[in-house]
């Protein structure tokens, strides 16, 4: 059975895993972006606390995804509640640096004059620190949503949702007919759907981001 005649014939599973994949992910980064803003906002004024925010989140990547998910597996069981524990934990770092580094490059005459205009402290973070720190933040979420893309595909090992399943699914029965046809289709709907949602997060900046702040 050619490639094209596979998809032909397993279309309707492989939209089924396309959706599973792509609300993964993005109810993921949904929580990933809002603990690691408030994580950014909790901790970039302090040096070493911010610091030491990025070299933890720094530090849970250095966790292979396997072992992370046989970790999480014995404590929550199998399914959708490894997946979204393992893909948040992985996509806190680069929203988390980008927003501690976002932040710290406010101009800070610009917080002065938000002051002076009697602006709370809550205020002046929330209409002048963090919108002129949103650039680099979506770009910390995009860089999140790549990662978590391809990460996604592993949590088939613990009977998560998404396009993993063909691809251990045609790993696992190397040698039969569909196998490398599982493995492409499964790897290339991962490919399409980290497409779509970048040009979504352009889209959005575009929407977001004033002409003044893209330059």
């Amino acid at each position: 059975m050619s490639f094209w005649e596979y998809l032909s014939t397993r279309y309707q599973q492989l939209l089924v895993d396309a959706y599973q994949h792509a609300s993964a992910v993005f109810q993921c980064m949904i929580v990933a972006t809002v603990l690691g803003v408030l994580i950014g906002v909790l901790t970039y004024r302090t040096e070493w606390a911010g610091n030491l925010a990025i070299t933890t989140t720094a530090s849970i990547l250095t966790v292979p995804s396997l072992a992370l998910l046989g970790l999480l597996v014995p404590v929550v069981g199998l399914g959708v509640a490894p997946t979204v524990i393992a893909l948040t934990l992985y996509g806190l770092l680069p929203v988390v640096r980008n927003a501690v580094v976002g932040l710290r490059g406010v101009d800070p005459a610009l917080v002065e004059a938000a002051k002076g205009m009697g602006m709370s402290r809550f205020a002046q973070l929330l209409r002048v620190e963090l919108p002129l720190a949103w650039p680099p933040i979506l770009t910390g979420v995009r860089v999140s949503t790549q990662m978590l893309m391809g990460i996604a595909a592993i949590a088939a090992f613990a009977s998560g949702p998404g396009l993993g399943n063909q691809i251990f699914r045609g790993i696992s029965s190397l040698g039969s007919a569909n196998a490398l046809n599982e493995v492409l289709s499964g790897t290339l709907g991962i490919v399409v759907l980290a497409l779509l949602f970048d040009a979504g997060y352009v889209l959005i900046g575009r929407l977001t981001i004033s002409r003044g702040i893209r330059g």
